[in-house]
This record gives C-alpha cells, structure tokens and sequence, in this order.
C-alpha cells in the first residue's frame, strides 16, 4: 500500500498540473495511479482525515490451506536424494504407492516456486534462448556473401559430389564455386580465400564482409572460422531449421537443379559435374537477366553497369510515351535498381531505412 505522505505528494503534484491546463487523466497515467484512485485518496483525506487506507481486506479463512509444517515436510520430500532428480510429477505418484499423501502436485509445485527451487530438476541441459534472427543489409557488392553446400548424384549409389557455392547477395553473382568429393572445412576455407583474392576483399576495409550460411557441420568449423579471421570476414548464420535464412543460396541451388540443360542423369565423373557446373556459371552471371534485379545480369549489377542499363531502359519508355500518350494511364515501369538488399528485412518500412547492419555471432 501506498503511504500517507506519498499519497499528499502525488495529490499536490495533481492539483499543480491541472491548475497549469494539463489534463487530469493524464497526469494520473505519469504518475502511474489511475484516477479512480486520487480521487479516493482525496475523499480519505477530505474532513481531516489521516489519508490512511483502513480496508481491511478479505474477511475468508481458508481452512484447506497447508500448514508451515506440511509446507516444510514437502520441501523435504523433495530435496530427498531419492526425489532430488524428479519432478513433482513423479515424487506425488511414488508417495500414492507407499500409501503417503502429502499434498497435490499443484502443492509441491507451489511450495518449491515459493522457496525458489522451482527450476529444472536433474541433468538436463537448460532449454536454449531462440537464437536472434539475422538481419543483413546490403548496399553494394562485397559487403554480404552467402554461401552453401550441396548434392550433386552420381552414377554410384550412395556416393555424392559437393558443389560449393558463394554468391553476392547484393549483386547475385557468383563469386567462387568448387565440385569436390567430400564435405570438407578445408576445401571451404580454401574456396572463400580464393573468392577474397579474386575480390580485393582485405582487412583495411571499412566496412567488413559478412558471410552469411546455414549451421553446417563445414560452416561452423574452427578452420573455416581461423582462415575468416585472418581475411578479416565476419560470420553470420542462420537459425537452427530455418531454412528462410538463406534464401538466396537456397534460391539458386534451385535455378541449378530446375534449369533444362541440368542432366537427367547422375553424374559419371568429377570432371563432368566441373565441366556442366562451367557452363552454369558463365550463363548464371553473364548472360541470365535476373528478376530480382530489374532483369540485368548478376555480371552488370556487381561492376556497376546496371544503372546506366535502367536508366536508357527508362528513357525508351519515356519517348515510347510521347508517341502514344494515350496508351499510358499513370507512369511507365519503374526499371530503378533496388537501392538496398535484406535478408530478413525489418517488418515495418520505417526502420528499414534506419536500422543498422545486425551480425549474428
């Protein structure tokens, strides 16, 4: 309850603020006091009054209520070394059976919360926090990489090849690929130094490159990690089982796997995956107009040549416009190049344009 003095204090600073033109409700709401309740302790202090609260409270007695003796006897019970590792759930049946009824197992529950020994009982690892979802921005090449692995068949049961994949978010390109027998941090950790050589991705950058994947066994390794740190990368993952993390490494797997040239068979060697993964690339980067990015290439958009494409794209709508005015109801089509890039994006529009670059560690 509230004292005396402090209820005078709060009904001074009430009566200062209304005689100022605030609003009575208001200043109530800043005081953290509803109105209702000033006004009670304006009535309480009316006539002289000392501005105590004389509610006496419930009048009920319950009598089903366990005693300090049953209380201590249960938390007892369960810090026996034979209950120690067990759930009321287990001990209240344990004790049915021996012919003993100390409380429900609402009871025990209730009495270990109230001393703080309401936690998980035994050696079971702690539930984990859900892991922060990743938010990575990107407004130019280099600055957000996202790569993965994955299944190529071959001719042999059982026996697969590994197609390494790196690509720039922002741009979509392609940056470094790799076919190899096995899943292996090595070969990663070789695959992402080549791909920061052929980049001029160095240490003395200002903003450093993030490479973003899935929680692999390859992508988490410490020889992968040791070989980011030296190159000066930061990591970033997705969360266990999302698989909407990685949208754009799982995007182009699929383009991979769906393209009409992709074979209809397995795989009979190494070199043939090599040979076919080649072709892909070189079609994937330069010669396919990607939606994502008003339909130039991944080629154009990473060496700055998109814009100026839009922008004539742009003026050839416009002048199509002056000839045919009538044929146009609004604008024509926008071919602007998007600005920024997400994975993950903020779910309201506002914070996208101020929210920083989030890394998940």
């Amino acid at each position: 309850m509230t004292a005396a003095a402090d209820r005078r204090k709060a009904l001074e600073i009430l009566d200062g603020a209304v005689c100022a033109g605030a609003r009575a409700r208001e200043v109530a709401a800043l005081l953290g006091v509803g109105l209702t309740t000033l006004q009670r302790w304006r009535r309480q202090f009316a006539g002289g009054g000392d501005g105590t609260d004389h509610r006496k409270g419930s009048h009920r007695n319950v009598s089903h209520r366990l005693s300090d003796e049953e209380r201590q006897r249960i938390l007892l019970t369960c810090n026996e070394p034979e209950f120690a590792a067990l759930p009321p759930g287990q001990i209240v049946p344990v004790l049915a059976d021996r012919g003993l009824f100390i409380g429900s197992e609402r009871s025990f529950y209730r009495v270990l919360h109230a001393r703080g020994q309401a936690h998980r009982r035994g050696r079971a690892r702690l539930p984990m926090e859900p892991r922060p979802v990743p938010r990575l921005r990107a407004d130019g090449p280099n600055q957000v990489w996202s790569w993965d692995i994955s299944y190529l068949p071959t001719s042999v049961k059982g026996i697969w090849l590994y197609l390494y994949l790196v690509m720039d978010v922002w741009s979509r390109k392609v940056v470094a690929w790799d076919v190899e027998n096995s899943e292996d941090p090595k070969l990663a950790a070789s695959l992402i130094g080549r791909a920061c050589l052929r980049e001029r991705i160095t240490r003395r950058r200002k903003q450093p490159l993030i490479l973003h994947a899935d929680n692999g066994n390859a992508m988490r390794a410490a020889t992968l990690e040791v070989r980011l740190e030296e190159l000066g990368v930061l990591r970033s993952f997705s969360r266990p089982r999302v698989s909407n993390d990685n949208p754009y490494s799982e995007s182009l797997f699929r383009t991979i796997k769906y393209r009409p040239d992709y074979p209809r068979k397995p795989f009979t060697s190494k070199e043939q995956a090599c040979l076919w993964v080649v072709d892909f690339v070189d079609w994937y980067n330069h010669r396919h107009r990607h939606s994502g990015i008003q339909f130039v290439t991944p080629d154009q958009r990473h060496n700055g040549e998109a814009v100026k494409i839009c922008e004539h794209r742009g003026r050839v709508y416009e002048q199509a416009r002056e000839l045919h005015p009538r044929r146009w109801t609004r604008s024509t089509r926008c071919w602007r190049q998007p600005g920024v890039v997400w994975i993950n994006p903020p779910s309201h529009a506002a914070d996208t344009e101020t929210a920083t670059l989030a890394v998940a560690a």
